[in-house]
């Protein structure tokens, strides 16, 4: 028994649209937390990549079971960071790394419960951001009965793999330890991004949206904090999310950004965080435009990346001429009442507007 899918949304045949979806099905809800072990193997990955799931692997070996990691590293190539080793390892995760240029290529997630039972997804994905949300990445998740009766076995396959004659270096959280001298670092520092991530996210925007907006100052409609929900596939659009609050994987997870109100000709400090225990959303700080009367329902908010960790954002009115043109990129439902979603690479968006 097997599922294809192809992300972002592109193509599947099953209930899954991706291979954070598929995870979840895998890691979350079909395993008994503490059963067995859990694997990923994966030649890059960045502290995003597993920012879903810390919840679940801390609590997995907290519960008995296991986690094991193999991921790419080197000393001169970004292959995997500090900050998802750490991650990875504050779980109590086993992580090895394999220092040879780019030779880890394989994607492999999957588990092996107390009883037997396997489950893996082979696939194009890595253990990022983008490779769990919005670059175009194919998997095929493999299911019990038919991943045994074809003689597949995590634990052979791992062991083979670690057997190999390769520069493999065993992780731990001991500063000096070798194996952090393979890995980089992901603080943000105001760098220009690629040009594969210099994109604006474009949202639909809805009343929940935009109550406080259009509020009266001093009313209780004003009261309360302003943000915009945003889908949780946006692992590959903001910086790590490496603010713990104080449940610590428990309860959220955020990062701090520069954000330019273009329309308000104010710059400001904002919050993104990431519910990591309640809805999974994405919640952008916008308090700059509470009461501003600025933005309706049907508008859309145009959040513009820049560098690595500066933002701009833009309300287009739904009476805008570019209106039209630019809601046609906002492609992804997410959550009711018509809210939508979706990315312009920033040339476009220019041009655009």
């Amino acid at each position: 028994m097997f599922d294809f899918v192809v992300h972002p949304n592109v193509y599947t045949t099953g209930n899954q649209n991706g291979l954070r979806a598929i995870l979840e099905d895998m890691w979350v809800k079909s395993l008994p937390s503490g059963s067995g072990t859990i694997y990923i193997v994966s030649g890059f990955s960045n502290f995003n990549g597993g920012a879903r799931f810390y919840k679940t692997l801390r609590e997995h070996t907290e519960n008995g079971g296991n986690v094991v990691a193999v991921l790419g590293g080197s000393p001169s190539q970004r292959l995997s960071s500090k900050q998802v080793v750490e991650a990875l390892l504050e779980c109590g995760a086993s992580v090895h790394l394999i220092n040879r240029k780019r030779l880890l290529h394989a994607k492999c997630y999957g588990y092996k419960d107390d009883l037997g039972n396997q489950s893996a997804v082979i696939g194009s994905g890595n253990f990022t951001g983008p490779g769990l949300s919005q670059n175009i990445e194919a998997s095929v998740y493999l299911k019990e009965p038919s991943i045994s009766q074809k003689g597949f076995n995590w634990d052979d396959f791992i062991a083979n793999l670690l057997s190999q004659n390769w520069q493999y270096h065993k992780c731990d959280l001991t500063p000096h330890a070798s194996c952090w001298k393979l890995l980089y670092d992901e603080t943000p520092r105001n760098l220009a991004v690629d040009e594969s991530d210099a994109e604006t996210l474009i949202v639909r925007l809805v009343p929940t949206d935009t109550n406080r907006i259009l509020a009266i100052k001093g009313t209780n409609a004003s009261k309360g904090s302003q943000y915009f929900w945003l889908s949780k596939d946006c692992f590959d659009f903001f910086p790590p999310l490496t603010i713990r609050n104080k449940k610590g994987w428990k309860g959220t997870l955020s990062t701090m950004i520069t954000m330019n109100y273009v329309d308000l000709n104010i710059t400001k400090q904002e919050r993104v965080t990431f519910e990591a225990e309640n809805n999974l959303d994405f919640r952008l700080g916008t308090g700059a435009y509470r009461c501003t009367g600025i933005a309706s329902p049907g508008d859309l908010a145009c959040i513009t990346r820049i560098t690595d960790d500066h933002y701009e954002i833009r309300i287009i009115d739904s009476n805008h001429a570019s209106h039209p043109a630019l809601d046609q990129f906002a492609t992804i439902f997410v959550g009711a009442a018509g809210k939508r979603y979706g990315f312009i690479d920033n040339s476009n968006f220019n041009k655009l507007i």
